[in-house]
């Protein structure tokens, strides 16, 4: 596959920066912990901050990124709105992860997302193309569908197969970076939907039983690390947003290798239970993941 047709964009301002920012010794990149923690749930900071806290106690980005590796981030990117109505991923919290993967000494970091809205417009008034940019890291389309590859899903139910991008496929490292907010189909959207915009055909998943058409897909390629985006949550009128006062300011954070009990930790903190979402209940069901977060050794930060 030639990379380069990713990375060289239409438009001007989105080639990556000519720098990587050097994190300060007290960050979560240099620091590591022997406990072994299922999921980390911080809450009280700013997102940058609440990641910074939050990796450190699972041991730092180097328990999953390695000097060398390609990495890919997908966070939320669908919509063109500004950061303040929480239709996307904080671009901050962006910026963070990718400046501690360059300096765990990733080979290149690279972020994309399949948009539902013009794909320039969204990066960009997102904020998420400056964050990218800024921090060292990569930005790559995906509106076309020869960026697009057959794969097959064999445990699926109602999905069993699908066109994945191709940076996921060639990718060494997969981050899901989710924002949490409602969403008018699903009830919530979080890391499990968030992987709709690794896919090129969505519309097939609406008409042929959504839910199940998530869980389906998770079965075929799991994040290796999730991290959700629960600063600025939008409480209502997901998944696009009408204004702000469909935003909640929540400061909170959820981070997992498991995206079943990412899910379930972040559906309570709109104050869901896992069983109510019908793709989390599923994807336990399935053997994806746990939602019994009373039996997971959870680390709960408050900063």
């Amino acid at each position: 596959m030639d990379r380069r047709k990713f990375i060289s964009l239409v438009g001007a301002g989105i080639a990556a920066a000519p720098f990587i920012k050097t994190l300060p010794k007290s960050s979560a990149h240099y620091s590591n912990t022997s406990v072994n923690y299922d999921l980390v749930a911080v809450r009280g900071g700013d997102a940058v901050s609440m990641f910074d806290a939050g990796i450190k106690s699972l041991g730092g980005i180097g328990k999953f990124v390695k000097k060398g590796q390609k990495v890919v981030l997908k966070p939320n990117i669908g919509w063109d709105v500004v950061p303040e109505r929480a239709a996307n991923t904080n671009p901050a919290l962006v910026a963070r992860i990718i400046e501690h993967c360059l300096n765990a000494g990733a080979k290149e970091v690279v972020v994309f997302d399949n948009t539902c809205d013009n794909w320039m417009k969204c990066y960009k008034n997102s904020g998420i193309e400056k964050a990218v940019k800024e921090s060292g890291g990569k930005l790559a389309p995906g509106n076309s569908e020869s960026y697009y590859q057959s794969i097959s899903v064999p445990n699926g139910k109602r999905l069993n197969s699908a066109k994945v991008h191709e940076l996921i496929l060639d990718s060494d490292v997969f981050i899901n970076v989710p924002i949490l907010k409602t969403h008018g189909s699903a009830k919530l959207t979080i890391g499990m939907k968030n992987l709709m915009g690794i896919v090129w055909d969505r519309s097939y998943w609406h008409r042929n039983n959504l839910h199940q058409c998530i869980t389906d897909f998770a079965s075929f390629r799991k994040p290796d690390l999730n991290i959700v985006d629960a600063y600025n949550v939008m409480k209502s009128n997901g998944p696009r947003g009408v204004d702000e006062e469909d935003v909640m300011n929540l400061k909170a954070q959820i981070i997992s290798a498991d995206i079943v009990a990412a899910d379930a930790a972040s559906a309570k903190l709109l104050n869901f239970e896992p069983e109510d979402i019908q793709y989390i209940k599923s994807a336990r069901e399935m053997g994806l993941g746990r939602t019994d977060l009373q039996n997971l050794n959870i680390n709960r930060i408050k900063i």
